[in-house]
């Protein structure tokens, strides 16, 4: 594998034609469970239900919602109901989630193509790695200026899924990417709000679009992406050579209902009996300071983005991987609000984004979500995760998986 010297566009369409090697597809098979049970569950909270409604209603392809569509209104509904509990996978060496966006634009087209399964899951896999690649080769300050990546470079991502699946010539791809390069968009002011999970699902429309239209000849500047005025010109990329390489075995699953910020801290007392601590202090690296460190919400979002709060959880026994008990009630509880005052955060620039240190009682506990997970251990708790979103479904979504059943999986999306 050899490094690129700028040249994210080839870089690219060489991922569109890659082998995985399986250990990332073994991982991807992971996500794709994950994606479909946040799916599921995200369909049934209903936020979204009067928006979906208003698009096509007529297509080869099946929303979350049970609704055929078109393949690119197919991939808009299901990368934005697949985010829109936030629950999805992270990948932190760009800080996007990337299988919500390419998982939802391949699926549309490899249904609509009655592609295989397991050429489903690599088209998915390879758009996820095209999307991590083009994050780390806008840099940081594009996310930091305040692009989402999850939109911006996933768009890229899902272009490169649907034109692995479409079977596009290379001079295709470059088209592919040139017209995703001038419609890739998404804010990072849209958190907190239904705009952010829309971010999702227009990356994964804009994916699917651009290689359609590559596909019946539409023609594009030569390198839309990393040319003269192109979108890392004119989004603060930085432009830092990348090179081919299977990043998504590093993807970090959510197995906490909140903020990924909390999670190492979570991670860190997992095993630790906390409620007859008297003082916790937790060190985390600054960005999260302004992220999720509310020191007394009185919502069950703001709960979502507190580190006292999740530690109060944690110490009265509440389930910090269920959804629903990040309530409102849980977030005015007098007990935990109580227990609130006893959590003191701190900064450590010494720390990475991944890292937490807490310490309870004068008893020190690092956590770093970088800490490989064996597949076993990362299956047996995605499977928990799953069963607790959508109950016994989960078993049906992995026995479809598995099995390469990718009929059986549409069915049980929508089921």
């Amino acid at each position: 594998m050899q490094p690129v010297n700028g040249d994210i566009t080839t870089l690219l369409i060489d991922y569109a034609s890659a082998t995985p090697p399986q250990s990332a597809r073994d991982v991807m098979r992971l996500s794709v469970l994950d994606w479909a049970a946040c799916g599921i569950a995200g369909a049934a909270q209903g936020e979204f239900s009067n928006w979906a409604r208003g698009l096509g209603t007529s297509g080869p392809s099946t929303g979350f919602d049970g609704i055929a569509r078109t393949m690119p209104d197919a991939a808009l509904v299901n990368g934005t109901l697949s985010h829109a509990l936030d629950y999805d996978d992270t990948h932190f060496d760009h800080i996007g989630h990337p299988s919500v966006v390419v998982c939802s634009a391949a699926l549309a087209v490899g249904e609509a193509q009655d592609a295989p399964l397991a050429s489903v899951i690599d088209a998915a896999l390879v758009g996820a790695e095209a999307s991590i690649a083009t994050g780390l080769w806008l840099g940081r300050a594009h996310y930091q200026i305040g692009y989402h990546q999850t939109a911006t470079a996933g768009a890229f991502g899902a272009t490169i899924a649907a034109a692995r699946l479409l079977n596009l010539t290379p001079a295709q791809m470059r088209h592919a990417i040139g017209l995703c390069s001038t419609m890739a968009s998404g804010l990072k002011s849209q958190f907190g709000t239904m705009g952010k999970p829309l971010n999702a699902g227009l990356a994964a429309r804009t994916g699917v679009e651009a290689a359609l239209w590559a596909q019946t000849g539409m023609t594009a500047a030569p390198d839309g992406l990393a040319g003269p005025l192109g979108f890392g010109d004119t989004h603060h990329g930085a432009g830092d050579p990348v090179k081919l390489d299977w990043r998504m075995p590093r993807v970090s699953h959510k197995f906490h209902a909140c903020c990924h910020g909390l999670h190492a801290c979570l991670e860190a007392v997992r095993d630790i009996p906390l409620a007859d601590a008297q003082q916790i202090t937790v060190h985390t690296h600054p960005r999260w300071l302004t992220v999720c460190n509310q020191p007394a919400p009185e919502t069950g979002l703001g709960a979502k983005f507190s580190y006292a709060h999740v530690l109060a959880m944690t110490a009265s026994g509440h389930d910090t991987g269920d959804i629903a008990a990040f309530s409102d009630a849980c977030a005015r509880d007098a007990g935990m609000v109580r227990f609130r005052h006893r959590v003191q955060v701190h900064a450590d620039p010494q720390l990475t984004e991944m890292q937490a240190r807490v310490v309870v009682d004068g008893t020190t506990y690092l956590h770093d979500l970088d800490t490989p997970l064996s597949l076993d251990q990362r299956t047996a708790r995605l499977m928990q995760k799953a069963r607790a979103l959508v109950g016994a479904r989960a078993d049906g979504i992995w026995a479809a998986i598995t099995n390469g059943d990718r009929a059986g999986l549409v069915q049980l999306l929508t089921s």
